[in-house]
């Protein structure tokens, strides 16, 4: 799949050009092989980075149960995290300035990736302070981490899964994992993949909006809302979301392009997104049951239902096959098996005004009196409002856009399927997991938010006869504006702290502490006995259980 923009005057990667500094210079065309190898390289920086932090933290040495510790080690962290991120922000700068900003664009380019990777590494790197000195994952063999050990094990070893309605793609990647890397121990090694998943969310979700947006754009309007969602303890449920909705835009964009490309490259998009959607459901399936009805809204909407309908129906159709080839047997066991299961565990958020959504308290909310908490208007907050009319805001200046609806279509279709099951909650006395869509519904917020920015930006720079939205990075604020590749650097200078405040933030909430948050999580870690009979290196008091310390059983009663 290429790389696309949402913009209507933006070039296309084929088309864009490094050196764009220098007014009146002639554009010069890239090879055909140069731009596949261009993204490959940024998704390169990108991983790269995510790994760097957690692997310098393995080195800290400190108590992560002792809370001067805990903010002495997300210091350290941070003070890697800036010197990193202002050589980069210091190389941007360079690049403006010699040969007339030739290389500017590719330097951003870079830059954008790696500040992603860097943003989710630090994430990461906080998970591995909370748990040092210990093996085992967060929260041990307990609650939804022992499940996932226990059916991991049992996939690893040929047995059929003992819940066959819970996405494969986790236990399977966790069972092999296990045993190239650990000797087929799925305890362990799910500790790795909790630390390596957190890192790979920057990068996988630049990389996804980088199909829609230039690199500072996906930067700053796909990756930031992201990081109100990233989740050290199940990373894999929480990445397929915010991959999920770039994915399904660009979907629907290439179906309402279907004329545009010949027979051959529309049928491979179209596997490669039936493919992709197909493995990103096996990962993790209720995002696609809150967005399946709005992303049909949308598809029927871009459909192009005047021209090329034979070329749509072939895009869809292929798609919708390859989908099958890749997941099919899993939404058959989901649409068969699939209802008879119930989810009757009712939890904090389920006794709350089914109508917020802005901040998840999760199982464990902690010292929560009123809930939720007051606000200044008809009991909602100012960020309430300023979403809600940020909402009506992108639909006026994007409503020809697909980009645009698509998401305001997901976030509608979320709204209903929420309160649909919230509506029979008393009937039927289970819940079906209607708290999720908090997720969701937020996510799509803060996008819509972020896009109102880029449409306002885009709108100005077509006022005043500049490049609206360049691949290379060179224009990415609008070519109206004086020095744009100035606006790049002090977009570049303030994501860099602000992703940092930000993941320093998610960091925390994973430092070990005994209380009704996720901080017990990994404090259960650290009191569980090691396979050989030893307690972890900073148990409480040096002692330890098989199971490890259960109070977090009475907290959440």
């Amino acid at each position: 799949m290429t790389v696309s923009t949402e913009s209507a005057s933006t070039p296309s990667p084929s088309r864009s050009h490094a050196g764009a500094g220098r007014a009146g210079r002639r554009p010069h065309l890239r090879p055909a092989w140069r731009s596949p190898l261009l993204l490959a390289a940024e998704a390169g920086v990108a991983f790269a980075a995510a790994l760097v932090l957690p692997y310098l933290a393995r080195s800290f040495k400190l108590d992560p149960l002792n809370r001067l510790a805990q903010v002495s080690g997300l210091a350290a962290i941070q003070l890697r995290f800036a010197v990193i991120g202002l050589v980069l922000v210091a190389a941007a700068v360079v690049a403006m300035r010699l040969r007339g900003g030739r290389h500017f664009g590719l330097v951003t380019r870079f830059a954008s990736a790696a500040i992603a990777g860097l943003a989710s590494g630090f994430v990461a790197a906080g998970a591995v302070v909370a748990l040092l000195g210990t093996p085992w994952p967060m929260f041990g063999l307990n609650g939804d981490s022992g499940r996932i050990v226990e059916w991991s094990q049992a996939v690893a070893h040929g047995l059929p899964s003992p819940s066959p309605v819970y996405p494969p793609a986790p236990l399977y990647t966790l069972g092999y994992y296990a045993q190239w890397f650990h000797d087929g121990n799925t305890a362990y090694a799910f500790k790795d993949l909790q630390i390596l998943g957190a890192a790979a969310f920057g990068p996988l979700v630049y990389l996804a909006w980088r199909m829609l947006l230039s690199p500072i754009r996906a930067l700053a309007f796909g990756v930031l809302p992201a990081f109100a969602l990233i989740d050290a303890y199940k990373p894999y449920s929480q990445t397929v979301l915010v991959l999920l909705v770039p994915v399904l835009v660009a979907m629907v964009i290439q179906l309402r392009r279907s004329g545009t490309d010949g027979w051959r490259l529309l049928l491979l998009k179209g596997a490669g997104f039936g493919a992709l959607l197909g493995l990103l459901f096996l990962t993790y399936s209720g995002w696609f049951l809150w967005s399946a009805a709005g992303v049909l809204v949308a598809a029927l909407v871009y459909f192009p239902w005047r021209a090329d309908r034979l070329r749509g129906l072939a895009f869809v159709a292929v798609t919708a096959g390859a989908f099958a080839a890749v997941a099919g047997r899993y939404l058959v066991t989901l649409l068969t098996e699939g209802q008879t299961t119930k989810d009757v565990s009712f939890r904090f958020d389920n006794f709350t005004d089914p109508a917020y959504f802005l901040m998840w308290r999760t199982d464990m909310p902690g010292k929560v009196t009123e809930w939720p908490l007051p606000g200044e208007f008809g009991g909602m907050g100012l960020f309430a409002v300023v979403m809600f009319v940020c909402l009506g805001v992108a639909l006026w200046l994007g409503l020809r856009k697909p980009m645009v609806v698509t998401i305001i279509c997901m976030f509608a279709s979320a709204w209903v399927v929420r309160m649909y099951i919230a509506s029979h909650m008393y009937e039927t006395q289970t819940v079906q997991l209607y708290t999720r869509t908090n997720n969701q519904l937020l996510y799509c917020g803060l996008i819509l938010c972020a896009l109102v920015a880029h449409l306002l930006s885009l709108r100005l720079a077509e006022r005043r006869g500049g490049a609206a939205d360049g691949t290379d990075g060179t224009k990415t604020l609008g070519g109206g504006f004086p020095n744009p590749q100035g606006a790049v650097v002090g977009a570049l200078f303030a994501l860099l702290f602000l992703f940092g405040t930000v993941s320093s933030s998610m960091a925390d909430r994973y430092m070990p502490a005994k209380e009704n948050t996720y901080r017990i999580l990994p404090w259960v870690s650290h009191t569980v006995q090691k396979l050989d009979g030893k307690c972890p290196k900073f148990a409480p008091g040096g002692v330890c259980t098989k199971e490890g310390d259960q109070a977090w059983v009475a907290m959440i009663q």
